[in-house]
């Protein structure tokens, strides 16, 4: 059961920011039993997209709902939430070793694997960290008509800006370099650095949805639990 820091009055204490937290890099391997119970009921940078959804009138969206009530799920039952795999995700997962050779050839440097990095209540995966340096990968696998939008328009996608920031928001570091891989066509590399407006607005956003997060499962303890536990 998930622990909640409920104060004398019976309120959720809010949890300090992601930078007032010490950094916790766990070594293991992704999607192992330790990686999945490190993660569960937190928000991660892959999903921070849906943390920052909005829907009509700039109301919080339907999908933002929807993931809190998936984290909610996970802590009150112990269970981490089930991620069927699909024709993209399988190529996704076999391409990811290919393009991070490629990446690490051209750019000659070196790189590692590494499990989970956990700054207080929320977390991230890397694809790859590069050795002796303060600088992450994330590895894209895109369809042809994709990678080939990417390499005109020689940019981050914007769909992605939420997981790279995110990624240096929760580690701390300075870059992420993004790669984004299509077999037969030109690999990509982007470095993207700290965007810290961005990253501060994003520590707000996440910040208030582990609130109402909390928020919740408080209630649901509550309710139908006898009190947190």
């Amino acid at each position: 059961m998930w622990t909640l820091d409920i104060d004398d009055d019976g309120n959720v204490a809010d949890a300090p920011s992601p930078d007032e937290t010490p950094l916790r890099i766990i070594d293991c391997e992704q999607n192992s039993e330790q990686w999945s119970r490190e993660r569960m009921g937190i928000p991660t940078a892959s999903a921070f997209d849906k943390v920052i959804s909005r829907g009509r009138a700039d109301r919080p969206s339907e999908t933002r709902r929807k993931y809190m009530l998936t984290l909610l799920g996970e802590r009150l039952t112990g269970v981490l939430a089930e991620n069927f795999d699909t024709p993209a995700t399988d190529r996704g997962h076999h391409d990811e070793e290919f393009a991070a050779q490629d990446y690490a050839f051209r750019q000659n440097v070196k790189i590692e694997t590494i499990g989970f990095m956990r700054r207080g209540n929320v977390g991230v995966s890397p694809d790859r960290r590069i050795v002796g340096v303060s600088g992450l990968v994330e590895i894209k696998s895109k369809k042809p008509d994709l990678q080939l939008a990417v390499l005109f328009d020689d940019a981050l996608p914007a769909e992605h800006k939420p997981q790279v920031q995110g990624a240096l928001m929760v580690s701390g570091y300075d870059f992420v370099d993004f790669v984004s891989y299509c077999r037969d066509l030109p690999l990509f590399v982007k470095r993207i650095y700290r965007d810290e407006p961005y990253i501060d607005w994003l520590r707000d956003q996440v910040d208030q949805f582990n609130r109402e997060l909390d928020a919740l499962e408080l209630h649901m303890l509550d309710r139908y639990y006898g009190g947190a536990r």
